[in-house]
């Protein structure tokens, strides 16, 4: 693939690069991550087995309550953790979580971003401007 770019209409974090982990899938920091080894767990999640530490993960929407928040921040600080989030719906939840973690996150696109981004691309994501986006390079 060549270089792409696609906006978000939101975004939180810095800006960060890394190779991007995709499904059509939502995201639970609860449910579906073993935070402590950093692979997806849940053996209905279309990553299971796979792991998440550094990388860009493009995933459908986010998923989870309030233990989102304190789970994100935990893993940030253990270095156990993506190197952004890329999703095409969020909850206030999880913006509440990537907050609190310092962690990057952007969403809302005008299509479905998980069919737009190949698996295994390198990517940067950039939050910090008027117009969020993640370019595939």
């Amino acid at each position: 693939m060549s270089e792409a770019l696609f906006f978000a209409t939101a975004g939180i974090g810095h800006k960060v690069a890394g190779r991007t982990l995709v499904a059509k899938d939502g995201f639970s920091a609860r449910y579906d991550l073993d935070r402590m080894r950093g692979v997806f767990s849940r053996p209905e999640h279309k990553l299971a087995g796979e792991s998440y530490v550094g990388r860009v993960l493009v995933l459908d929407a986010a998923k989870g309550g309030v233990a989102t928040a304190w789970m994100l921040h935990d893993m940030k600080a253990r270095g156990v953790m993506p190197a952004a989030l890329v999703l095409n719906a969020v909850n206030p939840i999880m913006v509440q979580g990537a907050a609190l973690a310092g962690f990057t996150m952007i969403s809302g696109f005008d299509r479905d971003i998980t069919q737009l981004i190949p698996n295994g691309a390198w990517a940067e994501v950039d939050p910090t401007g008027e117009r969020p986006f993640i370019r595939i390079v």
